[in-house]
């Protein structure tokens, strides 16, 4: 793991340090879901758990006690059995869960209902996102009620619930240099898997073949997985921005949008390039193109410290705004189009989003009601695009069934920005020499 432990400690504490006094917090690891009958979904942590532990099974449970005598870290999590290690694979177990990642104390599992209600006693407040998990809601409030059954005993339930997540988004929006090193290999992995689709893509083939190509790459280079379903949309299914079916052949003549990135321990990237199916874009093609890719390069400008969330998409919304009317498809000013929001015909998603452990990371777009100020650390995407429908009977034939988008992962820095994804062509020449080179 590129992450240190240290790092993950010192997470912990972190959050600890922003905890009331008399107070505890309970994390469950994420369940193993089936898929159909005895069959199991790969597993996946949950993000949150991920963040403060480092800790990649199933049947765990982090408690955080500010003030601990025998430590304010514990996990919960299941014991070695060499028996179910040898179908399932290797377990941590309460001691390597202490030597290896740095907990301050480490118990079973199946030893948690016992345990943990006296941890919770005599709190008068528990940090718990209620509602996440309605399994786990329910043991929190067993737990909750065996203390309040001992209340003539002098036993004292708390008082208070409350989430934990304004706390632990707001840190896990700032990026560490660890992180952003983590985040910049899943950029290259993904960058060159897309070069590679862009380098193998021919009148013909299916959707679904580029999409092997981008899964190819990902696992390669170490990958285990797309951080989210792979969208491989040709010709009219690049105006449908949630396509995934990726099922169509590829037709000459026809754009082909591919938005897709891979997870690397479990943090993502997110990329998006939009090319021609046989490696040369027609005058129509261009003309959308460039005004997108112009947008994109204002939004770029615009992040920067100091500058707020919404500026990148101020900017892009007025290049694309003004492209629109260039060409006739939109009519008016670019003050009218604006006020009006007709662009949003052809426009109608945001520039943009935080990126992480999730492809669309926490973290607060407005604080007390005004846009987020950015700050180096920071990372989002910036994505303007236009999707003409074919079915837009107001716009000039020529133009419809036009989807276009583009996308690259922006760090914040002190001086401005930095693009993790620049090794994907995007200019129309580039992106020809590419796919004419292959």
């Amino acid at each position: 793991m590129t992450i240190p432990v240290r790092e993950f400690a010192h997470r912990r504490q972190a959050l600890i340090e922003q905890m009331a006094s008399e107070s505890i917090a309970i994390l469950p690891a994420a369940p193993e879901r089936t898929r159909n009958r005895d069959v199991h979904y790969p597993f996946r942590q949950d993000s949150d758990f991920q963040y403060l532990t480092g800790f990649e099974e199933a049947d765990a449970v982090l408690v955080l006690i500010p003030g601990r005598e025998h430590g304010e870290s514990v996990l919960f999590c299941r014991e070695r059995d060499p028996e179910k290690e040898r179908w399932d694979g290797f377990l941590v177990g309460p001691e390597g869960a202490v030597e290896r990642y740095g907990f301050d104390d480490a118990f079973p599992i199946d030893d948690i209902d016992e345990i943990l209600p006296g941890m919770i006693e005599g709190k008068s407040r528990v940090y718990y996102s209620m509602g996440l998990d309605a399994q786990f809601d329910a043991h929190v409030m067993e737990w909750i009620n065996v203390i309040r059954s001992k209340v003539r005993s002098g036993a004292q339930p708390p008082g208070e619930f409350i989430a934990l997540e304004h706390f632990l988004h707001d840190m896990r929006l700032y990026k560490s240099a660890a992180e952003i090193k983590v985040m910049e290999q899943a950029a290259r992995i993904s960058a060159e898997a897309h070069c590679r689709a862009m380098q193998i893509c021919r009148p013909g083939m299916f959707e679904y073949q580029l999409e092997a190509e981008l899964v190819h790459g990902f696992m390669r280079h170490g990958s285990r997985a797309p951080a989210y379903p792979s969208i491989v949309g040709g010709g009219d299914n690049a105006c449908i921005l949630h396509y995934i079916d990726n099922n169509q052949p590829l037709k000459d003549g026809d754009l082909v949008l591919i938005d897709a990135g891979c997870e690397l321990e479990n943090y993502a990237s997110d990329i998006t390039r939009t090319f021609p199916v046989n490696g040369k874009f027609s005058p129509e093609q261009k003309a959308i193109y460039e005004i997108v890719l112009a947008s994109q390069a204002a939004a770029i400008d615009a992040v920067r410290p100091g500058n707020h969330w919404n500026q990148p998409h101020e900017a892009a919304v007025k290049v694309l705004c003004q492209g629109l009317i260039d060409l006739g498809i939109l009519k008016g000013t670019l003050d009218e189009v604006l006020e009006t929001e007709s662009y949003k015909s052809y426009y109608m998603h945001r520039t943009g989003h935080w990126l992480g452990m999730d492809v669309h990371d926490v973290g607060d777009y407005k604080v007390g009601g005004a846009w987020r100020v950015l700050e180096p650390g920071m990372v989002l995407t910036v994505e303007p695009g236009l999707y003409i429908s074919p079915n837009a009977e107001e716009v000039d034939p020529r133009w419809r069934g036009i989807g276009i988008r583009i996308e690259d992962d922006v760090t914040v820095t002190r001086d401005g920005c930095r693009v993790l994804t620049d090794g994907v062509p995007k200019t129309v020449e580039a992106i020809e020499a590419l796919m004419a080179g292959a």
